[in-house]
C-alpha cells in the first residue's frame, strides 16, 4: 500500500474576503497550507498540492522540495484530477484533503487509512449531526426533518482505492461537493470513520475569529478507570455495542466499562467529579441504562457548564471478546453518543489478574476537555 495525499488549495477565498487565495492565510505564524502538508506527511507516501496558477511559485516557496504543486482548475472536480494524473504510478491509494481544514489532526489521517488498510475501498471522516436538520423547499417551508442518528457533517481527508477515484471522476456526470459524492454516484460503498472538531472547514471571517478566539481556551485533561466482573443476565454491553453469546458485565446500569471510563475521564477533565456524582446508584432511574444513554447526559452535563469535549482514548483490558473486528464501530457508536470523537483500542494482561483470568474487564480512558479564560 503507497499513499498518495492530495491537497487541494486552488480557492480564491472569495468568501473570506482577504483578497488573496484562501490556503495562504496566516494563523499563528503558519498558513493554511503549510499546516495542512504537515499534517498529511503523517501518513503520505507522496503529496500533491493544486494551487491558483497565478500563485503556483509562491506555493512552492512556502512548500517543502519533495511536495508537488499543480495548478489547479476551475472547478475543484478539475483540479483534483490534475492532482490525480501528477501522482505517481506506483500510489495505490488517494487521500484527498482540503487545505481549509487545515487544523485536522494527524489521527485522523491515520484513521482514514486503516480503514483502507482493513480493506474498505472508501474511507471518509464526520461527525455526529447535534442539531435538528430541516429539508426546505424554494419557498423556504419545511418538507420534512430527516432522523438526526442518521445524519453525519462529512469532513477531509477522504480516502479511497486509487482506481476507483479516478474511474469516479471520469464518469462524473455533474458537479459534487465531495469525491465521496462521485463514488456514491457509482453505487459503491463508503465507509464512514470518526472525525474531530479540529478539521472544521475555514470559510468566512467568522471561521477564522473562531479560530483565534479558540486560541484562548485552554485544553484540561482527565483520566478514568472502571473495571466489572462478568455476572449479568444477557448479553455484553461495551462501548455503546451488544455483543451476543458473550457474558454480561454485573452493575447498575448495562455495566458498560468502556463508556463508564469515558464518562470518569471527560468529568474528570471539567472537574465535575465522577460517574458516581453523577449518574450514581442511588439514583434508580439510571437502572439498566444504556452506554449511549450515559454518554449523552454526560455531555449534556458537560456542555451546560460551558465546556467543549475534545476527543476520548479508550483502551479494554481482557481476554473478551476480541475487540478488533469491531473497534471502528465501537469508536462509531460512542462518539455518536458523546457528540465528540473516541477512539476505542484493546489490550490484555498476558494472563495475569483477574481480567487475564476471563473474570471481567477493566477499561482506561484519557479525555481533553476546552475550557474558555
Amino acid at each position: 500500500m503507497r499513499v498518495g495525499v492530495v491537497v487541494t488549495a486552488a480557492g480564491a477565498g472569495t468568501r473570506l474576503g482577504v483578497g488573496y487565495p484562501k490556503a495562504l492565510l496566516v494563523v499563528d505564524g503558519q498558513t493554511l497550507v503549510q499546516r495542512a502538508v504537515r499534517a498529511a506527511r503523517a501518513v503520505a507516501d507522496e503529496i500533491v498540492v493544486t494551487a491558483p496558477a497565478s500563485h503556483l511559485e509562491e506555493f512552492r516557496s512556502l512548500l517543502p522540495d519533495d511536495v508537488a504543486v499543480v495548478p489547479g482548475g476551475q472547478e475543484r472536480q478539475d483540479s483534483v484530477r490534475s492532482a490525480l494524473a501528477a501522482l505517481g504510478g506506483d500510489v495505490t491509494h488517494v487521500l484527498v484533503h482540503d487545505a481549509a481544514r487545515a487544523f485536522t489532526p494527524e489521527d485522523v489521517f491515520r484513521c482514514v487509512v486503516a480503514a483502507l488498510r482493513d480493506g474498505a475501498s472508501a474511507a471518509i471522516p464526520a461527525l455526529p449531526v447535534v442539531d435538528t436538520v430541516k429539508e426546505v423547499d424554494g419557498a423556504q417551508r419545511v418538507v420534512r426533518t430527516p432522523p438526526r442518528a442518521y445524519l453525519r457533517a462529512v469532513q477531509t481527508p477522504q480516502g479511497f482505492e486509487r482506481g476507483l477515484l479516478v474511474r469516479a471522476h471520469a464518469q462524473a456526470s455533474g458537479p459534487a461537493t465531495d469525491d465521496a459524492a462521485l463514488v456514491e454516484a457509482l453505487g459503491e460503498p463508503v465507509l464512514v470513520v470518526p472525525g474531530d472538531p479540529a478539521a472544521h472547514k475555514i470559510t468566512t471571517p467568522s471561521d477564522v475569529r473562531a479560530l483565534r478566539e479558540g486560541a484562548q481556551m485552554t485544553p484540561l485533561v482527565g483520566i478514568g478507570t472502571d473495571t466489572h466482573a462478568f455476572g449479568g443476565e444477557g448479553d455484553l454491553s461495551l462501548a455503546c455495542l451488544t455483543w451476543p453469546g458473550q457474558p454480561r458485565l454485573a452493575g447498575h446500569s448495562d455495566g458498560d466499562v468502556a463508556v463508564h471510563a469515558a464518562i470518569d475521564a471527560v468529568l474528570s477533565a471539567a472537574g465535575l467529579g465522577d460517574i458516581g456524582t453523577l449518574l450514581g446508584t442511588d439514583r434508580p432511574e439510571w437502572a439498566g441504562a444504556t452506554g449511549a444513554r450515559l454518554l449523552k447526559e454526560c455531555a449534556d452535563v458537560v456542555a451546560q457548564a460551558g465546556f467543549t469535549i475534545g476527543n476520548v482514548a479508550v483502551q479494554v483490558v481482557g481476554v473478551r471478546p476480541r475487540l478488533a473486528p469491531r473497534r471502528q464501530e465501537a469508536a462509531a457508536a460512542m462518539s455518536a453518543a458523546l457528540g465528540a470523537p473516541v477512539r476505542v483500542s484493546a489490550t490484555t494482561t498476558d494472563g495475569l489478574g483477574f481480567t487475564g483470568r476471563g473474570e471481567g474487564l477493566t477499561a482506561l480512558a484519557t479525555a481533553v476537555v476546552w475550557a474558555p479564560h
